[in-house]
């Protein structure tokens, strides 16, 4: 199948720097077509639906700031480039600043300089219909990326994500433990410019304090025992792309200091180097602390905690969005379905009561877990109470565990016996799938494959 090519519409009304210029673009891979003033690009706009418009500035009939102005009413105009001649850049500067052209170039035109604007312009395009698409689903569907939900705290934090996203800004997600923090980093990153580049991730709290500089800034062979060989750290494995330092509120105060100034320096310097590198990486912090009480007590740098929190969004817990249970169940459901080769095809009314009564402070987190267990023993049926784990706050009788058909055992039966009842009970349960039925089992799948091996050369040798 043959790929779209990007289009690009050349307005120009002398007709031979029209066509040439029209020929130089289609000649780096874009489909083109031209127009001689305003008036004919508007009317090629309807049919013609191009992703970048290049223009110049003096033209009769209407010219390239009028067609600005004209743009700006259309609510998908595609980015325009404005070609000026020397004695009006600061006619061009102004159509930027105040009509909204992407960039200005000025004549005789520089073909890489255009080239170069011609792919910038094409992603700002596709940054802006991704945006209107996505805010489209949320207006909808209430989804933005892997994340859910249509309650007013939701709301605000998928608004804040959008408007954030295509800038530089330093960003600081805070909510509890489970609320989505790194979801809510992925979709900032994959709505940025640079969606192209990495995503790294960092957990702070996870790693000792020995540990953690290394893991953001490198280190050199030798630069301390153990460190047998070089190892390139998280800021330069994210340059070009997005770096999230999760839990950021547990970092040592010592690495604190050191972070601040690669954020001011844009520069980092492997432990046991003597060079400085250059990093272009955005930076994203979340945590579930209280940033301002770790301040007070000393824990946590204020002048880093000002450099952090250029932007805030705030992801709200569970137990105070449970009208979003409905929808995030919907979400999870199909994929954990495909995860463990299972057909759960919803939740019995009974199952989604208690699920509305628990308090859930593990949050989404934990409510993803409690499905993914529900999902692995319903198999192919609805989650009923019984497949749910024991809920402590849940104001329900309890619920016998599910019995597994096929199982007959009598006095003086081994162990050994019982195991092989039980393992080929559960594989009768799960149609066969042994990934399933190892997870039901609580055993790895390697125990079970010995096991059925097992089975199958005892069935040979009788």
């Amino acid at each position: 199948m043959e790929q779209t090519r990007a289009r690009v519409l050349v307005v120009d009304d002398e007709a031979n720097q029209r066509m040439a210029l029209a020929s130089m673009i289609s000649g780096w891979g874009y489909e083109t077509q031209a127009a001689a003033d305003g008036v004919e690009a508007l009317e090629r706009i309807e049919t013609f639906k191009p992703a970048v418009i290049v223009t110049d500035l003096m033209m009769p009939r209407m010219d390239g700031s009028e067609l600005l102005r004209r743009l700006r009413e259309i609510e998908t105009a595609p980015p325009a480039i404005m070609l000026t001649a020397f004695g009006s850049i600061d006619t061009a500067i102004e159509m930027v600043h105040e009509l909204g052209a992407f960039w200005f170039l000025e004549k005789p035109l520089q073909p890489g300089a255009l080239r170069i604007l011609l792919k910038r312009a094409l992603e700002l395009g596709r940054l802006e219909a991704e945006n209107e698409r996505l805010g489209r689903q949320l207006s909808s569907q209430g989804v933005l990326g892997e994340m859910a939900g249509t309650s007013a705290g939701m709301k605000e934090a998928f608004v804040l994500i959008r408007q954030v996203a295509p800038t530089s800004a330093t960003v600081l997600i805070t909510g509890e433990s489970g609320t989505g923090k790194e979801l809510a980093a992925r979709a900032i990153h994959a709505l940025s410019p640079r969606a192209a580049g990495p995503f790294i991730a960092l957990n702070c709290a996870a790693l000792p304090e020995t540990l953690i500089e290394s893991e953001l800034f490198g280190h050199e062979k030798g630069s301390f025992t153990g460190a047998v060989e070089r190892r390139i750290g998280c800021f330069e494995l994210a340059t070009g792309g997005t770096l999230l330092l999760d839990e950021i509120g547990d970092m040592p105060l010592a690495t604190q200091a050191k972070l601040l100034r690669v954020l001011e320096d844009r520069k980092v310097r492997r432990l046991g180097g003597s060079k400085e590198i250059s990093v272009d990486v955005r930076l994203l912090a979340s945590t579930n602390a209280d940033l301002r009480g770790s301040i007070t007590e000393g824990r946590f740098r204020e002048d880093l905690y000002f450099r952090l929190n250029v932007f805030q969004v705030h992801l709200p817990p569970l137990r105070g969005r449970l009208d979003d249970l409905p929808q995030l169940c919907d979400t999870m459901l199909p994929e954990l379905n495909a995860r463990h080769g299972c057909r759960v095809t919803g939740i019995a009314p009974d199952a989604f009561e208690i699920l509305r009564q628990h308090k859930w402070p593990g949050n989404v987190r934990e409510l993803r877990n409690a499905l993914e267990r529900a999902v692995i023993l319903a198999g192919t049926a609805d989650i009923r109470p019984v497949h749910l784990p024991r809920f402590a706050d849940a104001d329900l009788p309890p619920q016998p565990e599910p019995a597994l058909p096929g199982i007959s055992l009598t006095i003086g039966s081994t162990v050994a016996q019982a195991e092989r009842a039980l393992i080929e009970a559960t594989l009768r349960h799960t149609d066969g799938n042994r990934t399933r039925a190892a997870a039901v089992l609580g055993i790895s799948i390697k125990t079970l494959f010995n096991k059925i091996k097992e089975y199958e050369s005892a069935a040979q040798g009788q």
